[in-house]
């Protein structure tokens, strides 16, 4: 009985391994059911933004706004992050299929900043909030960094990830910073850190450093109960600009013939792993973390 147990479980891991496993070639019946499964989680996606979200704003005539010295500029770290992973899953979802690497370009890494546009006019007809160029740059921005690399080095040397710790500001303003874990994750901008890690055997090409070592520069803010200081509503916050030196792990670099490892590896190569970390900020100088994250 326990056999017969120990070779179902083999053969589904062995089958799952199997469906992960890119195609050499193009794989119609996946690219349609991706293509599919693609257009409408992104049509339930504005729907559900539409109706539950924007609905609760007053409605207007299309309209621009500039909010680019908003919250220290991470509200735009966040669309520049957004629109690199979602361009990277775009990417690899098409790789999976088997297309080449031209249309995986061209109509995968773009998913994230054609999400992304679509999301930004909802806002352009919202009195909340409106139409920013800022975010636009920063939505392109995150799409360039994906396919810049593929262009110029056919490889992701230099990843965008993001990490969280929660703060006491939340507490202070919860409409605005989130109510619990998983509204501040999202929206307490003082609790976010956003980084670029490189890996450094890309660039040294050495036989001593392992090949999933990087090294990470991140940034981050603190002390923002609003947008901005004028807030008459929270006068005198203490805001300001926190910088950091790190390592970190490249998790898809580590060496597995497991394709079920190597997606969980992917997935979780969006978030940057704690490690020892060096910071320097505009009110306390320089800080060790013997862990941060």
């Amino acid at each position: 009985m326990i056999t017969i147990c120990l070779c179902s479980i083999g053969y589904g891991q062995s089958k799952i391994n199997s469906f992960l496993k890119p195609s050499d070639s193009l794989n119609k019946p996946r690219r349609n059911a991706l293509v599919i499964s693609q257009a409408s989680l992104a049509t339930l996606t504005l729907v559900g933004l539409d109706q539950l979200w924007y609905a609760d704003f007053d409605r207007s005539k299309f309209r621009t706004t500039n909010d680019n010295s908003q919250w220290l500029q991470m509200d735009k770290l966040g669309h520049v992050y957004a629109s690199y992973q979602l361009g990277r899953v775009g990417a690899e979802s098409l790789n999976w299929v088997g297309v080449s690497q031209k249309d995986q370009l061209i109509y995968g890494a773009t998913l994230g900043l054609s999400f992304l546009t679509a999301v930004e006019v909802f806002d352009g007809f919202s009195q909340e909030w409106g139409f920013s160029w800022g975010d636009m740059l920063a939505n392109a921005s995150g799409t360039g960094l994906y396919v810049g690399q593929e262009l110029l080095w056919h490889e992701q040397r230099i990843a965008l990830k993001y990490s969280f710790s929660r703060t006491e500001f939340a507490a202070l303003n919860p409409d605005k910073l989130g109510n619990g874990f998983t509204e501040e994750f999202l929206k307490d901008y003082n609790g976010q850190t956003y980084w670029l890690s490189f890996n450094l055997n890309s660039f040294l090409k050495t036989d001593f450093i392992p090949n999933w070592l990087n090294f990470a520069v991140g940034y981050g803010a603190n002390g923002m109960l609003t947008g901005s200081n004028d807030n008459l509503s929270f006068p005198n916050q203490d805001r300001y600009r926190q910088f950091y030196l790190s390592l970190d792990i490249d998790l898809t670099r580590i060496k597995t013939n497991s394709n079920v490892l190597k997606t969980l590896f992917s997935v979780f190569n969006t978030i940057k792993v704690p490690m020892p970390t060096l910071e320097f900020n505009g009110k306390n100088g320089a800080k060790a973390h013997y862990i941060y994250f």
